[in-house]
Formats: C-alpha cells, sequence, structure tokens
C-alpha cells in the first residue's frame, strides 16, 4: 500500500507539532544548564514517565521486538532482558530515589558526590564522561540505521532518484534516508532542551497508543478468519535447555535465523542473560536519557514514582503493537517483501507488515508514530550526550564561568558534532541487531562491576572506579574481533577482568576522603557494606537512622519483575486469543498491584521524611570542590 495524501497530511501535522513545540519552550531552555538539560527539575513525574516510555518506543528497537515475536513467538518475551528491560523496576523499588537524592545534573558530576575532589575522582569523573559518549553514539547509530530501513520500504529510491543530483548505492540507501530525518531530529531537539522533549514525547505516546490499538484489533479480527501455522512450543512463553522450535514445513528460512541469532541453547543463554541482568540492573541506569529523566524529577519520590510507571505505560501498549503485526505478518507472510541484496532480513517485518496491511489513515498514523518515537528516543540520548559535553567537559574543564547566552551556543555546537559523529558509525555498522548485541552485551558488560561497587561497598575509591571500568571498556570493544558467536556468552570473562580492575584500583589508593563518605551516606542513605561510615554518622547524629530496607526491597522487586512479565503477556495473550491463560495473568496482576500498593506505594513518603532535604545543585558539587 502506499502513502496517500491523508497519510502524508498526518505526518507532516506531526513533524509540524513537535516543530512548534521546540520553538514554544525554546527561550524557556535558554534560561540556564538546569533549565535546557533537566527542564529546571519541575516538569511532572506522569509527563517524564510518558516521555521515558515514548524514548523507549523506537523504531529501530519495535523493529527488533517485532522480529524476535515473529520468529520465536511468547519466548521473545525473555529476550529484551539483554537490556535488561527489568531494570526499570530496580529504578522503582531503590535505585530511582538513591540516584535523584545525589540532586546533579549528570552521572559523571554524581561522580564528585560519591569520590569527591582529586585526582582519582577526577579520572572517575573523566572514564563516566567517555562511556557515556561511547554509549550514546553507539544508541544514535543504532537508531540511524534502523530508521534508514524503515523508511526504504515506504519510499522507494526508484522515487526519490530523480530528485536527487548524485547516486547512492542500494547498500547505503538506508543511510540517506537516515541522515535527513536525523537532522530534522537534530533541529528538534537542540532547540528546546529537555522540556521539549518531554512534551513532544507526550504526543508521540497518545499517537502510538491509537495506533496500537488499531492494529491490535485488526489482527484479532484477522485470527477469527484464519489460524496461525506457527511450531505448538512458539505459542507458549516457558522453555526447556534447548528451544525445540522447528518451523521445517512451515518457513524453513526461520530456522537459519535461529541458528544464526544464537539462541538456540536457551536455557544457558537465559541464565547468562538473568546473571549479566540482575547485576546490570544493580548497578543503576547507564549515563543515558533513562539516567537523565530521573534527575528531571522534582524529587526522589516522584523518581520512583516515574520509574514504576514507566512499566505501565509502556509495556502493555508496545506489545499490543508488536503481537498485532507479528499475528498479520504470519498470517499473511507470501506478501512481505523481506528480501534484500543480502538474503531474507527479518527485521523488515514490522515495515513490510505495516506497508501492506494498514489501511489509508492508520498508515499515516503508525508512520507519523513510529516516526515520532525515532526522533524522542534520537533527542533523549542527544540530551544526554549534550550534557556530558557541556557540563562536564566545556564548563569543568575550558569554561566554568560561561554565561547562559555561551552555554545555550555550547549546546547547539556539541548536539551538532554528536549527531554527524553517529552517523559516520552508522555507516559502519552492519545492521540493527548487532549495534544492539555490541552496546547492551559487550559496551555494557565493561560498565557493571565497578558500578555495583560504588553504590555498596563504601572503601571502593575513585582509583578503583576509573581501573574497573578502564578494564572493562577497553576488552568489550576488542572481544566482538576476538569471539565467534554471541557476545553474551563472553559476558563473564568481561566480568571478571573488570572485577579485578575494580579491586585491583581501589586497594591500590587510600579510602575517599571521610567528609565525602559521610555527606553521601546521609543523602542519599543506600543499604549495603557502609557500617564504618554509618557508625561515624550517627556518632555526629544520634537520631540518623540507616537505611535497613534491603529485604523489603528485593521482595519489591521481585514481586516487580512479575508484574511486569504478567503485563508483557496481557496484549499477548488478548490478541492470540488465549482467554484461560488472560484471565490468569489478570488475577495475577490484581493480587501483584495489591501487594505493592501497600509495600511499596505506601511507604514512598514515609521513606523520604527520613532523609534531609534536598540542597541546592551549587552546594551539592561546591561541597566536594
Amino acid at each position: 500500500m502506499k502513502l496517500q495524501p491523508l497519510d502524508i497530511a498526518i505526518i507532516l501535522l506531526y513533524l509540524v507539532s513537535v516543530s512548534v513545540i521546540g520553538l514554544v519552550l525554546q527561550k524557556r531552555a535558554k534560561a540556564n544548564k538546569e533549565a535546557y538539560l533537566l527542564g529546571g527539575n519541575t516538569l511532572p513525574w506522569y509527563a517524564l514517565g510518558l516521555s521515558n516510555a515514548s524514548g523507549m518506543f523506537d523504531i529501530s528497537g519495535t523493529m527488533w521486538m517485532v522480529m524476535l515475536g515473529f520468529v520465536y513467538g511468547l519466548k521473545s518475551i525473555w529476550i529484551p532482558w539483554l537490556w535488561p528491560s527489568f531494570n526499570q523496576v530496580f529504578l522503582m523499588m531503590f535505585l530511582g530515589m538513591w540516584l535523584r537524592r545525589s540532586n546533579v545534573t549528570t552521572g559523571a558530576e554524581w561522580m564528585l558526590t560519591r569520590f569527591g575532589r582529586g585526582r582519582d575522582s577526577n579520572k572517575s569523573h573523566a572514564i563516566v564522561v567517555i562511556f557515556a559518549l561511547l554509549s550514546c553514539l553507539g544508541f544514535l547509530a543504532y537508531g540511524f540505521i534502523g530508521l534508514g530501513k524503515f523508511v526504504e520500504i515506504f519510499v522507494p529510491w526508484s522515487m526519490v532518484q530523480p530528485y536527487i543530483p548524485f547516486e547512492v548505492s542500494a547498500e547505503f540507501v538506508p543511510h540517506f534516508y537516515g541522515m535527513i530525518f536525523t537532522l530534522f531530529a537534530m533541529f528538534y531537539s537542540v532547540i528546546g532542551g529537555m522540556s521539549s522533549i518531554v512534551w513532544a514525547d507526550v504526543l508521540q505516546y497518545v499517537i502510538m497508543t491509537v495506533a496500537a490499538v488499531i492494529i491490535g484489533v485488526m489482527a484479532m479480527n484477522n485470527l477469527e478468519a484464519s489460524a496461525l501455522n506457527v511450531p505448538e512450543e512458539w505459542k507458549t512463553p516457558f522453555f526447556g535447555a534447548t528451544l525445540n522450535l522447528d518451523w521445517t514445513g512451515i518457513i524453513d528460512e526461520v530456522n537459519d535465523k535461529i541458528q544464526s541469532d544464537g539462541y538456540s541453547l536457551f536455557g544457558i543463554f537465559f541464565s547468562l542473560m538473568l546473571f549479566k541482568g540482575v547485576l546490570a540492573s544493580i548497578a543503576g541506569p547507564t549515563p543515558s536519557y533513562d539516567m537523565q529523566k530521573v534527575l528531571s524529577t522534582r524529587s526522589p519520590e516522584d523518581a520512583a514514582k516515574m520509574s514504576g510507571f514507566v512499566s505501565v505505560v509502556l509495556i502493555p501498549t508496545r506489545y499490543l503493537m508488536i503481537i498485532g503485526f507479528v499475528v498479520l505478518a504470519l498470517l499473511n507472510y507470501n506478501q512481505l517483501n523481506l528480501e534484500t541484496a543480502n538474503g531474507i532480513d527479518f527485521e523488515r517485518i514490522l515495515p513490510s507488515a505495516i506497508q501492506n496491511f494498514a489501511p489509508t489513515g492508520v498508515l499515516g498514523l503508525i508512520l507519523a508514530g513510529l516516526l515520532a518515537a525515532f526522533i524522542g528516543t534520537f533527542a533523549g540520548t542527544l540530551n544526554a550526550a549534550q550534557a556530558y559535553l557541556v557540563n562536564d567537559v566545556y564548563l569543568r574543564y575550558v569554561n566554568p564561568t560561561a554565561s547562559n547566552q555561551t552555554v545555550t551556543r555550547m549546546n547547539y555546537t556539541t548536539g551538532i558534532v554528536v549527531v554527524f559523529v553517529s552517523m559516520i558509525i552508522g555507516f559502519f555498522a552492519k545492521d540493527v541487531n548487532s549495534l544492539l548485541q555490541w552496546i547492551v552485551a559487550g559496551l555494557y558488560g565493561g560498565y557493571i562491576s565497578a558500578n555495583v561497587l560504588k553504590w555498596y561497598w563504601w572503601r571502593f575509591n575513585g582509583s578503583g572506579f576509573f581501573w574497573g571500568m578502564l578494564s572493562g571498556i577497553i576488552p568489550a570493544l576488542i572481544f566482538p574481533y576476538i569471539f565467534d558467536g554471541l557476545d553474551l556468552y563472553y559476558f563473564p570473562l568481561l566480568l571478571l577482568i573488570s572485577l579485578a580492575g575494580s579491586i585491583t584500583g581501589t586497594l591500590m589508593a587510600p579510602p575517599t576522603d571521610t567528609e565525602t563518605l559521610k555527606s553521601f551516606y546521609r543523602s542519599v542513605r543506600p543499604w549495603g557494606f557502609w557500617k564504618p561510615i554509618a557508625e561515624l554518622v550517627k556518632a555526629e547524629e544520634p537520631s540518623f537512622t540507616e537505611n535497613k530496607n534491603f529485604w523489603l526491597d528485593m521482595f519489591n522487586v521481585v514481586i516487580g519483575v512479575v508484574g511486569q512479565m504478567s503485563l508483557t503477556l496481557l496484549p499477548l495473550y488478548l490478541v492470540l486469543g488465549m482467554n484461560t491463560e488472560l484471565i490468569i495473568v489478570l488475577v495475577v496482576l490484581a493480587i501483584i498491584g495489591a501487594i505493592l500498593k501497600k509495600t511499596w506505594w505506601d511507604k514512598l513518603s514515609s521513606r523520604e521524611n527520613q532523609t534531609h532535604a534536598l540542597p541546592k545543585k551549587e552546594e551539592t558539587v561546591a561541597a566536594h570542590r
């Protein structure tokens, strides 16, 4: 189905709307760096939650998840644990509050509150900036590739070529399209800052929800007339040591896809994914747009609410669209155009399904929503990269007394530079999945050990952080060229190397300054191995109470993950007409909701009342100079 005038009008209306939002909020964003990078900490938690959810509803990720649903069926719900998707539960239960209590602008600035000032803490600050920029550039390139492949389906190059005064080979057509929309996204995100990003994301979420409902209903109507022809194991989320998915005689090429993905030994894959995911989650959010949304909330209590709200608004809506397109693609597989110069590309299922099955008007709505998803993800990630370059490089090392006008100019400049560098990286990426695997299993593998230790062990210092991160990042960049197969399988080795670097680096240097540790412990109040510092604080403040919520937080995490997976299964069972399973999931969700109301929601205010009021940002940083 080709784009009709109504579809084009809907897309243009969306693009104009977000441009207006950016222009309207431009003046507010220029007020100061906090207004630009964090929305001045005035945005409501539910708007930030919708924004964060919209940022995760990206084109590249949705293409990947539709492909997973098509190939692996209900078992595909586990594979996003590679991110890990359940890190939002850890943020919801305790880490979001801890991070927001630090009252900083970026994750690198957070290093000053934990390690103070000095040579070793300066190195830890620098290594976080490097990691943040690497991950941001990786995600920007990831979105760049996904968007280009997506647009290519709807706008054939044969339609565009006559109007372009130069030749573009077929291999680079997706990159060309990616460049065009990336430049638009750059304009919108650079002008308005965080406030613009959040309110544009709220608009995007509304569009995506309407589109998801329409696609879900279409899939249900199609299933009433036809039955799915899939392997029996496709219909259950449960698994054993192996996937046991055999597509022979149905769609033989899918077997080759499963083999190339490396997920066949699913028991081992799942165990490694869970092991890595738990460690990654307790390490806290990576220095990207997710962390910036937490830091943008009004209070620690709002940070917890925002993180919980993300799962509630994102998962059912996103999976309703995903399963809808999976069902339509399976019922009409022969109509899909998945052939490329390199063979069948299952990542093209989503755009091909949209092209074939979305009616006029709905097609425009879905395309506007998915383009919005790209722009939202891109804008949030770009905002994070700008925050690190401006706040943690320019204002710290180059021009600490820069005026608001100069800071604004630097925000614009760094935004443009980051975008063009990410485009260059995108040209060297093989596909969406290869970039995703490198980011979540490789680069993030080097992040984990140092960032676990920083929260939970008082003796860990800036030297340990620097050497732990460095000894993780370097192998993460090298191992893909040494090892064959799935990046996740060398994660344990990467973790051990990074852990050795963290501990060795810690013992090579003296502990962090006692006053810095006491200040951090008072404000953040983490649980873990903090007894020596806790005793010092209580000696000065006998009324101070330690954080003894470890077991409650862990109980809530387990309950929350079960609830998150139930939210994932809800739209799948609904669309597939699996009514018995649907009722069970609804009952489970009701029970989990009642438990978390008592063990989490009702306790948020009382937990915050045990802490001191947040200091001003200037005081937070100045205290460690």
